[in-house]
């Protein structure tokens, strides 16, 4: 049968060292004349914005409510895309945490460049809290990660189209606003996961330099003295002296220049720094942990904290915000862990390292930890996710059917078709589909064949019929497939741990300052 264009995926592309040519050379010339923006982003975290949630709730102070509600900022979820994964594609829940450097609201004055430039982050990770609320996980995401950004939703309303072999941290400057496009990051991290974003949270330079300042300082360590130019390359000399080597406490602007230093520390490279920045993020944890906070505290760490976020509408109120705050009480600093997704370099950037990414993925949605530790609690599935629903019996005689895999679930393909062929299919081939967020299972038919597909779909409970120009029918496998019963556990094994080249370079929330700071 002929297979049309949008159910495979497209032969990989060579990527070669030439990454900064086309479309990725502007955006770099304008990073060199921002100066001292150029800087990391990795500061804002949700941790920390979560946990200063608790210690809210935790003390208390229902009072405050009306006042962080009129703080709250959202962004619009009509940017989501309408092709997610599936509400069951992990038992417990996602949250992208993403760092802006909007120069809006006085930001300017703390990272340098224009109060009127794009908004842009450099930072992400994708915080996994596992279904039994004792583990998380945060997953790093270089910035500089060759990615396909999905189509995004432009101020205007139009949508953008889908852009291959594009840096990472460009999703969400598309569309040139001061504030950035949050939900197209989302999109985007979706996509290359496979796995649903319950949450997402942008933090700002004012609102972390401030929330530093709250739980009184942060200890760092550092393996050098650090000068002026360490955060700002185009100086000429080495100017006024920064930072001492060793251990040392630091807040507010001070805090923010260490998580920002790239060039001056190891190898020089994002990956080194966003190292230090998730040790900046444990010790941070621990500060919290240790010490508490008092009530005489509790009002400028919320202000702070609720002024410094932009948020999903599914965390739009103070409420919201702290009863998801709440459902991280349990988890201890051991079992706080940091890592980056597999990464390689290509040239001047990043390529994702496979099978080792999947893995880290697979992982996660079948909430295993770093040792293999099942860490599903009582949770079994979602509401929506179809995990309780089996496929009907059906007799396929005579009837021929192309099967892809539209998730992120490896396997899936011939697993259905393994199921098919029982059933007297004739399946003529598996593949990947184009995407691989596809939410529902969809069945494609051409001309004259609807009663044959609607016999297929018997087979997939909940599948979607959808009538195209060309001949044959096919199969487009979505999440609620790959979270039934049906596709067994052939479909999507549980890892026994994340990958071992992750694993070992994980980081505990309780482990020293000092320890693994740099790469290179």
């Amino acid at each position: 049968m002929t297979v049309t264009s949008n159910r495979r995926t497209d032969p990989p592309r060579h990527r070669s060292g030439g990454a900064a040519h086309g479309n990725r050379a502007a955006p770099r010339d304008r990073r060199r004349r921002r100066g001292r923006r150029r800087g990391g982003r990795g500061l804002r975290t949700a941790l920390l914005v979560t946990l200063a949630l608790l210690v809210l709730a935790a003390g208390g102070a229902g009072w405050l409510y009306l006042k962080l509600d009129g703080d709250i900022s959202t962004f619009d979820s009509g940017g989501l895309s309408d092709n997610r994964p599936g509400a069951g594609s992990s038992k417990g829940e996602n949250v992208l945490v993403i760092g802006s450097d909007t120069r809006t609201g006085g930001n300017n004055a703390l990272g340098g460049g224009d109060k009127d430039d794009v908004g842009r982050s450099d930072t992400a990770f994708l915080l996994h809290v596992y279904a039994d609320h004792r583990h998380a996980i945060a997953v790093s995401i270089p910035r500089d990660t060759l990615v396909t950004v999905p189509p995004c939703k432009l101020p205007d309303g139009t949508w953008t189209k889908a852009q291959p072999d594009t840096m990472f941290n460009a999703a969400y400057s598309v569309g040139q606003t001061p504030k950035g496009n949050p939900a197209c990051t989302q999109n985007t991290v979706e996509q290359l996961t496979g796995l649903r974003v319950d949450h997402t949270v942008v933090v700002d330079f004012k609102g972390f330099a401030e929330l530093t300042d709250v739980v009184g300082g942060v200890k760092v360590c550092l393996p050098q003295d650090v000068y002026e130019n360490d955060l700002d390359p185009h100086l000429t000399a080495p100017g006024r002296l920064l930072f001492h080597k060793g251990e040392q406490t630091v807040s507010g602007q001070r805090a923010l220049d260490y998580v920002r230093i790239r060039h001056g520390v190891g190898d020089g490279s994002d990956i080194g720094r966003i190292k230090r920045q998730q040790a900046f993020v444990a010790s941070l944890l621990k500060e919290v942990k240790s010490k508490g906070l008092t009530p005489t505290r509790l009002l400028p760490l919320a202000d702070a904290a609720t002024k410094s976020l932009t948020v999903d509408p599914g965390l739009g109120s103070a409420d919201k915000l702290i009863s998801f705050a709440m459902t991280l009480k349990d988890i201890d600093l051991h079992n706080t862990k940091f890592v980056t997704l597999p990464w390689r370099y290509e040239g001047s950037r990043v390529a994702v390292v496979q099978p080792d990414a999947d893995a880290l993925w697979a992982a996660l949605r079948s909430d295993r930890t770093i040792d293999g530790k099942n860490a599903g609690g009582k949770k079994t599935g979602k509401a929506g996710s179809g995990a309780a629903t089996s496929p009907t019996p059906v007799s396929g005689a005579g009837i021929d059917v192309a099967v892809y895999n539209g998730t992120a679930v490896s396997g899936l393909a011939a697993r259905a078709a393994t199921e098919l062929t029982g059933d007297g299919f004739t399946v003529t081939g598996t593949a990947t589909a184009a995407g691989q967020d596809h939410t529902t299972t969809l069945v494609e038919y051409g001309p004259g064949l609807e009663d044959r597909a609607r016999t297929v779909a018997q087979a997939f409970p909940g599948a979607e019929l959808r009538s195209v120009t060309g001949g044959g029918i096919s199969v487009v496998l979505g999440q609620t497939y790959a979270d039934s019963p049906a596709a067994g556990a052939s479909a999507s094994p549980a890892p026994a741990a994340v990958p071992s080249e992750v694993a070992d370079g994980a980081r505990s929330a309780d482990d020293n300052p000092c320890s693994n700071l740099t790469y290179g």
